[in-house]
């Protein structure tokens, strides 16, 4: 029968040490860049006691320049060897462990900052939220942390040229 033959072999699957380098190395960044941020958001009134219309834009600053930090880290971490695994490659199962084991494991440690930044919307409020921007830079964050990361390292991994390859 022609439905039995196999046309190619089925590609082999990630081995678990390169599912785990592979999730070791995306929630070390995805926990540093939170780390980053919480750290500079927690150390900033402290550094800086103006009100935080006037803070914003050092914060701003300092989220734009950890997402590119965080972003050429993700592409090098990406495209690096390790030296028992060797090179991750790019496939359905490699990119779909990138998003899903890093989402479940890293994204709590988004937390402390969602908590800062619930504090910095009340600030100098007598009632409710004044400065939504402090929530939206955690949004911004959330999305740089949970979509960019895995998005920017899934897209760097060595391309496969198994028949489960992303791209052929």
């Amino acid at each position: 029968m022609v439905d039995q033959v196999p046309v190619d072999p089925a590609p082999p699957l990630p081995t678990r040490a390169a599912l785990t380098l592979l999730v070791g190395r995306v929630t070390t960044i995805k926990l540093a860049y939170w780390t980053a941020l919480t750290l500079s958001e927690a150390a900033l009134p402290a550094i800086d006691p103006r009100p935080f219309d006037e803070r914003l834009p050092i914060s701003l600053a300092a989220g734009a320049l950890a997402s590119v930090a965080v972003v050429i880290w993700s592409r090098v971490a990406a495209r690096s060897r390790d030296r028992r695994v060797g090179t991750l490659p790019r496939s359905i199962p490699t990119v779909a462990t990138t998003f899903a084991a890093t989402t479940v494991v890293a994204s709590p440690a988004s937390l402390p900052l969602l908590i800062l930044e619930r504090e910095r919307s009340l600030e100098g409020c007598a009632i409710g939220t004044c400065h939504e921007a402090a929530l939206l830079f955690w949004v911004a964050a959330l999305a740089v942390g949970t979509l960019v990361i895995p998005a920017v390292f899934a897209m760097s991994l060595h391309a496969s040229k198994a028949a489960r390859s992303l791209v052929r």
